[in-house]
């Protein structure tokens, strides 16, 4: 018993290492790499217009094929990451998407089936790549403390606005100097490289990985503590579906993905074909709501997890995402009264600022509550956000037909107010599938 209480103490006494740090900063990137892979088709989709012969409505589709596999796979995705481990299942999905982003530009114009070629190809590139979020949300549950969880997500989630930022200048140069069939080559390439140093540097948990000491495995196992006991079984899927906190989180999150995905397909093109702006401003100015989003990810989850000691989590995690909506709600109707385009940018990257701010609390939230079953439940909540996305980005350039641009990002400020709103019915210390002691 003394030899046991004396390696206890030494462990205590050990420095805490940052192997966690490094798993997460590697989430960091393939959650870039994973946004460059997807974002690059809306950089391009001026070219794959002319050369597929697409309207707007059609290429919205095409935008949409990739939403769909994306959304639908998010549960099934989150169950897979539970039953088999996040680390091993980001890595096969990496080489899944990685080829689907260099089978896209092979597919033949001109014949009567390339329309649907195109949309089976961008259909499974977002099966490939719905595993990412959820997957990650397990290694955060496995890996990082309650208390550093909304740093931790908001790291991961700066990826996004790293990816996004990095796309319209790297696809824009590529396709000015080469072809946009080289720019998505390239991104295959980068997918390729970033897995393979995924595959030597991640693990499923910290008992898996050499590298974590004793101090930081037993300062981790700490910190996975949540309130009240739950069984360690998986949480069966009723459970979580019919939750009521867990419908609530998905509606919000519904919202914020009609939002986001304006980011991801339109805005580009509504930048030069709208606003008028030439193809090196429209990417210049396109990269600025990227920028906001990787910069309010971070600083969103760092100004939650300092709030939780202070004021709890329910303003902590609900009021910080549900005022954020809010405000990115504002931004993004003030650039619709907006004349100057470049103005319109920029008010529209403090709305993508804004609305990034929320994006730690859904995770956080999700890992928390969500507890064994953190992967599965954090991707009904993301198949919530990306059916978001699948609607913007068919309903937006008919609602712009309809009543012009403006009326369909005035639609889009309304839907973030929806989802501010629905934070209010959250319970951040709620535990699915919680048994009493």
């Amino acid at each position: 018993m003394l030899a046991a209480g004396e390696t206890d103490q030494k462990t205590m006494n050990e420095p805490v290492g940052h192997t966690r740090w490094v798993v997460i900063a590697c989430t960091f990137l393939i959650a870039a790499v994973s946004y460059l892979d997807r974002n690059n088709i809306s950089i391009a989709a001026s070219s794959l217009q002319r050369e597929f012969g697409l309207n707007n409505v059609q290429l919205g589709t095409v935008f949409s094929a990739f939403i769909v596999g994306y959304a639908f796979t998010q549960p099934i995705a989150g169950r897979i990451a539970d039953r088999f481990g996040a680390a091993r299942v980001i890595g096969m999905a990496i080489v899944w998407w990685s080829v689907f982003t260099a089978l896209l530009p092979l597919v033949p114009t001109g014949l009567a089936s390339s329309m649907a070629i195109l949309l089976a190809v961008r259909f499974l590139l977002g099966i490939g790549e719905a595993v990412i979020f959820p997957a990650s949300n397990r290694l955060v549950a496995s890996w990082i403390p309650s208390r550093e969880r909304g740093v931790a997500n908001g790291l991961i989630f700066a990826g996004v606005g790293v990816g996004g930022a990095s796309a319209p200048p790297l696809i824009t140069f590529i396709m000015l100097t080469h072809s946009w069939r080289w720019a998505f080559w390239l991104c295959a390439v980068i997918g390729a490289v970033a897995g393979l140093l995924w595959a030597l540097l991640v693990r499923n948990s910290p008992a898996e990985n050499r590298l974590v000491s004793a101090a930081e495995l037993a300062y981790i196992n700490a910190g996975l503590a949540v309130h009240g006991k739950r069984d360690a079984k998986p949480i069966g899927w009723l459970d979580i579906i019919a939750d009521r906190h867990v419908l609530m989180l998905t509606l919000s999150y519904f919202c914020y993905g009609y939002v986001a995905y304006i980011f991801f397909t339109w805005f580009f093109k509504y930048l030069s074909d709208v606003r008028g702006l030439n193809l090196k401003s429209s990417a210049l100015f396109a990269t600025l709501p990227f920028i906001a989003m990787a910069l309010a990810s971070w600083l969103g989850g760092l100004l939650s997890d300092k709030l939780v000691a202070v004021t709890g989590q329910r303003f902590a995690r609900c009021g910080v995402a549900g005022l954020s909506m809010l405000t990115a709600g504002v931004f993004v109707f003030v650039a619709t009264q907006v004349e100057d385009a470049r103005v319109a940018a920029v008010v529209l990257a403090g709305g993508a600022g804004a609305l990034y701010f929320a994006q730690s609390a859904f995770w956080a939230m999700s890992a928390d509550i969500g507890g064994s079953s953190a992967g599965l439940l954090s991707g009904i909540m993301n198949m919530g956000c990306q059916i978001g996305g699948v609607v913007t980005a068919a309903l937006t350039p008919v609602l712009a037909n309809l009543f012009g641009w403006s009326a369909s990002f005035a639609i889009t400020a309304a839907v973030a107010l929806v989802g501010a709103a629905a934070w209010a019915f959250v319970d951040p210390l709620h535990q699915v599938g919680l048994r009493a002691p």
